[in-house]
């Protein structure tokens, strides 16, 4: 019923594959899933900047991301959706400490089929009997799994929520399963819900226990460290943030 995400099955693949093929000139840049439309823009951008330099991009929930570059896999940038995975980026020392910065926002909120007809204005309508099956990010793995835990366990709705649990291995799929109608609910970044407003629609917007930021920073491999400076200055400098305003994210 459930059929695997391509961008799941892209980071499965690099994970079996030691991540990307990269090769001399290559900017190897590992973005948690939310991040896939925008950061396709940033890189086509950078590289109309930086003549010469080919921006590989390789996206998957940041737990996903951070295990394939401490196990090898070549990644010169990582950028996380929480910042409980970069800390532990910077614990495994698979990043820079003094390059991390955090470089975007976002909300989190919960999305229903647009012909939904389940009338759901609130949390609380997740413990009705006619919702049967609600989508979230694997709260072990997932950054936006983890916030979801955080407001659920806040508004004293966890267990019941969990009861009736989808879980997703990256955001992107936890989108999928509700703009499939697969689902009843499921909850998402605000900048994910954008993407697809012919599938789904917001139908609660979720106050979060720590705020949605998203941390950048250099890895610890040296291949292409200077670049990797470089595009996380791209990041952070106007022309970045306009495209990712574009695309609903936040200033930090």
């Amino acid at each position: 019923m459930f059929r695997k995400h391509p961008v799941l099955a892209l980071s499965l693949a690099l994970a079996a594959a030691w991540g990307p093929s990269a090769h001399a000139g290559d900017l190897v840049v590992s973005a948690a899933a939310s991040l896939t439309n925008a950061f396709k823009d940033v890189a086509q951008a950078y590289e109309k900047e930086h003549a010469g330099t080919k921006v590989i991009l390789n996206f998957g929930a940041s737990d996903v991301l951070l295990q394939q570059i401490v196990k090898g896999a070549p990644a010169d940038v990582f950028a996380s959706a929480d910042q409980k995975a970069m800390d532990k980026a910077v614990e495994e020392k698979a990043v820079k400490p003094e390059s991390r910065v955090d470089f975007a926002a976002n909300q989190i909120v919960l999305i229903v089929p647009t012909d939904s007809k389940a009338n759901i204005t609130a949390l609380k309508d997740l413990t009705r009997d006619d919702i049967k099956r609600i989508a979230y990010g694997n709260p072990a793995s997932v950054p936006v799994g983890r916030y979801t835990q955080g407001a659920l366990q806040a508004a004293g709705l966890w267990d019941a929520v969990q009861a009736k649990s989808v879980l997703a291995q990256n955001v992107r799929q936890s989108l999928d399963y509700v703009s499939r109608g697969e689902v009843d609910a499921g909850f998402v970044f605000a900048t994910d819900a954008a993407i697809m407003p012919d599938k789904v629609k917001v139908a609660v917007r979720v106050p979060s226990q720590t705020p949605v930021t998203y941390p950048i920073a250099v890895t610890a491999r040296d291949a292409a460290a200077q670049e990797a400076k470089r595009f996380v200055a791209y990041v952070m400098s106007p022309a970045g943030q306009e495209i990712l305003s574009r695309y609903g994210f936040q200033k930090p």
